[in-house]
């Protein structure tokens, strides 16, 4: 670690959260001369990519010099005062459960802005999709950091707009109809969240959520929490997804392109339990508990219906679609981070927020492997994938060409390296012990075994045990695919794929490696959200 000033950590915050704002400005404005390289489309991919790489090496500067001696202090904040007439200010702060969420973000970010530059999704100008891409960015990155209950709200509508027209504009088919749904499920929950934070803050007189925290409910009332948690959990549960909430989830992630279906899981999706974890259980604990046992309940039943789901779509003749497979078992996942927050307890939400970073690299990774793997047969379909059918040729959906490729036959013989790497994101994906997946759902599992004194333990002991049952279902379809994907029937007539290429190794790699990091040594990540986790559920974040 280095030693660097609060002002210095000041700025780099600041950088992180407004950089792409103006990254974005640029992109649609022309290139300079000497900076067009082969042509204008060339210049803002790679645009793109300097911006985003520049808001990652803050990103990693910012970690650096983080305090992790002290990881439950706000570091680095800046407080301004914006409408004093509200008294909303522009209150900026990261602590140990913000920092690895800003970390991923700004990692996930430049890794899609490298990939879309070798691999710009078709689609209309490459400038509206850069500049699209760094206003997401933007959004997520002051979702995780802003302290302010109206800025988090602004900050999570910003990023609603440009997965919109990311889904809308770039992605397959069916696009226009999963663009809509998802705008419509987000908005809708996002008025009834409005209207909670709103409570809270005329309420309790602030909507500063340090002071919220510290505070710790005593200026509201019990039915002012119970309101506020019922309004605010909904807005937040959509996002998360929740079932039965999720419906949004699939037709998004099948239709959008790569890079946005990386995006919606790696990170907007953690928007969601992020405000779980820093609005609800801090602010508002008694209105929580009150609802805790039905959030689990909720969470068990998305951990069951994701892999159910999941499973039907790996049968043989099923016409399964992987990416709606994926988008399926993200809401199983996302029920284990659920089910670690309900606990009330330290290893729980600590589980909670492991999972959540083990599910945006595993997750992300995943979509890649699927993008890359779409773009050399141009399908997604496991039957079409999993069978050798000598003649049979892709649609022309892919950037494969057609008749270029047949699709079908064993995976591991066609193109080795993607078959490696998708069957180990599905073992890590399955919560293999070793790999990040592992760590979050056995800790929201012990968190169940011991929920919080005021809990009904019989209660959250069934819930464990229908998680526990969850974990086989997982392996089984996780398992299938690998199994019918990357080891199925060899044919001698069906070419060979292009294996990886080096543009998708730089993109991919960093992904693997912290996987396995993170789950050789969950230290590295539990020890900065520990101890912000023991603060915060004892009276909030000094």
């Amino acid at each position: 670690m280095i030693d660097i000033s609060e002002s210095v950590m000041q700025i780099l915050l600041a950088l992180i959260v407004v950089g792409p704002l103006l990254g974005a400005v640029a992109a649609l404005l022309p290139a300079p001369p000497g900076l067009k390289g082969k042509s204008p489309e060339q210049a803002v991919l790679r645009h793109g990519v300097t911006v985003t790489g520049a808001i990652l090496i803050a990103a990693i500067v910012l970690a650096l010099g983080f305090d992790h001696d002290h990881p439950s202090r706000m570091q680095a904040t800046t407080d301004i005062s914006w409408i004093p007439a509200l008294d909303v200010r522009i209150h900026l702060g990261i602590d140990g459960i913000s920092l690895p969420l800003v970390v991923l973000t700004a990692l996930l970010s430049f890794l899609c802005a490298l990939y879309s530059y070798f691999n710009m999704p078709a689609g209309p100008s490459p400038k509206a999709f850069v500049a699209l891409l760094l206003v997401l960015e933007a959004g997520t990155l002051a979702s995780f950091t802003v302290l302010d209950l109206l800025l988090f709200f602004l900050a999570f509508e910003t990023v609603l707009i440009p997965m919109y027209f990311l889904i809308a504009r770039w992605g397959g088919e069916g696009r226009t109809r999963a663009a809509w749904k998802f705008i419509l499920f987000t908005l809708l929950g996002s008025v009834v969240m409005l209207l909670g934070l709103l409570l809270i803050g005329i309420k309790a007189g602030t909507f500063d959520m340090v002071a919220l925290a510290t505070d710790n409910g005593r200026s509201l009332t019990a039915s002012v929490q119970v309101i506020a948690v019922l309004a605010i959990g909904i807005g937040l549960a959509v996002k998360t997804p929740m079932w039965p909430l999720h419906s949004w989830l699939p037709d998004a992630h099948t239709a959008a392109p790569t890079v946005g279906s990386v995006l919606l899981a790696g990170v907007l999706l953690k928007m969601g339990t992020y405000g779980f974890v820093r609005i609800l259980l801090p602010v508002a604990p008694d209105g929580f508990r009150t609802f805790a046992p039905y959030l689990a309940a909720f969470a068990v039943v998305g951990i069951i219906y994701g892999s159910l789901a999941c499973l039907n779509l790996a049968k043989r003749g099923a016409r399964g679609d992987l990416k709606r497979l994926i988008a399926y078992s993200s809401v199983g996942h996302m029920g284990f981070v659920l089910l670690g927050i309900a606990t009330m307890t330290p290893t729980g939400v600590n589980g909670a927020l492991f999972a959540n970073i083990a599910h945006g690299l595993i997750t992300g990774l995943l979509f890649f492997l699927v993008g890359g793997l779409k773009d050399r047969t141009g399908t997604t379909d496991l039957d079409t994938l999993a069978l050798p059918s000598p003649g049979h040729h892709p649609s022309t959906s892919g950037s494969a060409a057609p008749n270029q490729f047949q699709t079908g036959a064993a995976l591991y013989g066609r193109a080795p390296r993607l078959c490696g790497l998708l069957a180990f994101a599905a073992v890590a994906s399955l919560g293999l012990p070793g790999l990040a997946g592992f760590w979050g759902e056995m800790l929201a599992l012990f968190g169940a075994f011991e929920p919080a004194a005021a809990l009904s333990r019989p209660a959250f002991l069934t819930f464990m045990a229908i998680a526990a049952f969850g974990t086989l279902l997982t392996a089984a379809y996780m398992l299938a695919v690998v199994r019918r994907v990357c080891m199925g029937a060899a044919a001698r007539e069906v070419p060979k794929l292009a294996d990886v290429r080096s543009y998708e190794f730089a993109a991919w790699t960093p992904l693997v490696v912290l996987t396995v990091v993170a789950g050789l040594w969950p230290k590295a990540l539990l020890g900065l959200t520990d101890p912000a986790v023991q603060q915060l559920l004892s009276g909030g974040t000094r």
